[in-house]
């Protein structure tokens, strides 16, 4: 297993350990940093520290992914819509509806589970649970993510991630009507203080940064084009919320009031990236789902 190294800058001093490696491994959880940390898999100037550990400038920190534990998930033949495939990656396109990974209620028919019946071999970096998932969509979110077979795939596909060179483009209907053209919305995202199972804008938030173009304005509705500069858990349904144009039909940010979709209008419409291995530019692009297309079709018909 690689020992990773990382010495502490000026502005993480005073940081928690905890936090700070989680900001640098973006593939994987804050709680299972965690657990790397319980089980002595994190140092601090040779030294096994707690998770609440507040760093100091000049610290070195050094981390070693553990090995996934084997995988006990029952591969489950469902179908993929698989856009793009070879050794080292899989382009999926995925259908509004579908959970990436198993989670508490979400046991079968995950994305996960269809994914190991496809192929056996997907990274082990985000844990038993999670092969191959370098980045995630919500259930109702549709559209295009990358997947990657194995660990130095997943290593180098998170580090644009990281590095901001991977773009994800969606599409979203969302209410009101946009006055214009385009837009970017800087404004930091974390857990809601009041409501735990949401995220909010908040002062001590997360960074997190969204592009939006307007691609056609009606009186009530607006179709948006949305770029993630940064990849924050739900960041384009906080941030349209925040500026007062939720999207249409999400059941979590959204108006009680909205047009009948099973779930927010939001589609991952375009993926670039550099092929991890290969280093070769990859571009992918989907049509908008058949629901997504019928909203808008009705919208126009209204006005």
């Amino acid at each position: 297993m690689t020992k990773n190294k990382y010495i502490v800058r000026e502005e993480d001093h005073k940081s928690r350990i905890d936090k700070l490696l989680a900001d640098q491994n973006r593939e994987v959880s804050r709680s299972r940093v965690q657990s790397w940390i319980a089980e002595a898999y994190v140092t601090v100037n040779g030294e096994p520290v707690k998770a609440n550990y507040k760093c100091q400038q000049g610290d070195l920190i050094e981390w070693i992914i553990p090995k996934a534990e084997p995988l006990s998930l029952v591969p489950e033949a469902i179908a993929l819509d698989i856009v793009y495939e070879d050794k080292d990656i899989l382009v999926v396109n995925k259908p509004k509806g579908m959970v990436v990974h198993p989670s508490a209620g979400h046991q079968h028919g995950t994305l996960v589970h269809a994914l190991l019946y496809h192929c056996t071999d997907l990274s082990g970096i985000n844990g038993v649970e999670r092969p191959g998932i370098v980045h995630r969509l919500d259930k109702d979110t549709s559209g295009l993510l990358v997947v990657a077979k194995h660990d130095e795939a997943h290593q180098q596909l998170a580090e644009q991630l990281v590095k901001k060179t991977m773009k994800r483009t969606y599409q979203a209907l969302v209410h009101g009507e946009i006055a214009h053209e385009k837009g970017m919305i800087e404004a930091p995202i974390g857990r809601d203080p009041k409501y735990r199972q949401k995220m909010s804008v908040v002062e001590n938030g997360k960074e997190a940064v969204t592009h939006f173009r307007v691609l056609r304005a009606y009186p009530d509705y607006s179709h948006v084009e949305c770029q993630l500069e940064t990849g924050r858990t739900h960041q384009i349904r906080v941030h349209m919320k925040y500026i007062g144009h939720p999207i249409v039909g999400d059941p979590k940010y959204g108006p009680r009031k909205t047009l009948q979709a099973n779930g927010q209008v939001l589609h991952a419409k375009e993926l670039r990236f550099y092929h991890p291995i290969s280093k070769q530019p990859m571009h992918f692009s989907t049509d908008l789902p058949a629901y997504f297309q019928e909203l808008l079709a009705y919208i126009q018909k209204l006005y």
